[in-house]
């Protein structure tokens, strides 16, 4: 008998929350630059191929509109991926702002969820406190930005890995249950 693995998109979130934390907590600083420097480096690829898969597949009926569409993005693609990289304490600051508002929308998703939940479960008041810290912690982002990058991302490593956490157990708690037919006996 075959057995299908599948993993959802609640334990793939809980994962990925947990170990950015980890990440975000043990070198705040650092993983910091070197996600920027790699989002950087992401850039000047996606530019690379996209300049030979056009070299690939050239077709002498391109538009001169189209033309100047694709040179544009190859070389707006390389010149953002190496501004990432030149500098990438801008990016940096602008990226807390980023956390700040996925944070909101973890929270508010994860409220949302759990409003969906009622209708099917009993949903203990505890279980709202954590996606409210969350929403909170993003909102505090926002509008309160911490002078130094790495105690702010020192609080989002926090945030993401309780966040990661609480995804984990939610998904544990409010996933489908499985329907056992009955077996005809021989």
């Amino acid at each position: 008998m075959l057995t299908v693995i599948t993993l959802h998109h609640s334990l793939l979130r809980s994962i990925l929350g947990i170990v950015l934390g980890l990440l975000f907590i043990m070198w705040p600083q650092e993983s910091v630059t070197y996600l920027v420097i790699t989002t950087g480096i992401f850039f000047i690829l996606s530019g690379v191929c996209s300049f030979f898969l056009w070299v690939l597949k050239r077709d002498k009926t391109v538009k001169t509109f189209s033309l100047l569409l694709l040179w544009g993005v190859v070389v707006g693609s390389i010149l953002l991926g190496l501004w990432l990289i030149v500098s990438p304490d801008f990016f940096i600051a602008v990226f807390g702002r980023l956390w700040g508002v996925i944070l909101i929308i973890a929270g508010i998703q994860q409220l949302v969820s759990l409003f969906m939940a009622r209708k099917w479960y009993v949903v203990s008041l505890g279980y709202y406190v954590l996606p409210a810290l969350i929403l909170l912690a993003g909102v505090m982002l926002l509008i309160y930005p911490f002078k130094t990058v790495a105690n702010t991302f020192v609080l989002l490593g926090t945030v993401s890995l309780f966040y990661g956490v609480y995804e984990l157990i939610s998904w544990y708690k409010f996933r489908p249950k499985k329907v056992e037919f009955p077996q005809d006996e021989p």
